[in-house]
């Protein structure tokens, strides 16, 4: 995938998030930052304000490089992350927990049990 093709791609999702979660309202990634400023996390801010001033130099500027690809990666993933409701991950955490502990316990269930249970077969 190209920089620019992974810099818009990683914006668009961006955006959606805004949009949908923050109802944020506006054309480009930095009207929607300052449409839903004052509900958003102070520290993701300027990470969401570098991520869109470096979405529009890639886009209009011809000569334009992605210098640190790694630091434009790891700015969208902690953006992401954060502006994700955290009780989705919650719980998906809790049911994959709950799922693995029922699992191992009619595991021990059985193993204690098989005696009787291999009678019957």
């Amino acid at each position: 995938m190209s920089d620019i093709d992974q810099v818009v791609t990683r914006t668009r999702r961006l955006e959606g998030i805004l949009r949908t979660r923050f109802r944020a309202r506006g054309r480009g990634l930095h009207q929607l930052i300052t449409d839903s400023e004052e509900r958003l996390p102070r520290e993701i801010i300027g990470k969401l304000r570098y991520i869109a001033t470096i979405r529009n130099k890639i886009v209009h500027e011809d000569d334009f490089k992605l210098e640190d690809k790694a630091q434009f990666v790891q700015a969208c993933t902690v953006c992401e992350k954060e502006l994700t409701p955290r009780s989705g991950r919650f719980i998906w955490g809790f049911t994959v927990a709950l799922l693995i502990l029922l699992t191992a316990a009619a595991g021990l269930f059985y193993y204690v049990n098989w005696a009787e249970f291999s009678m019957h077969f």
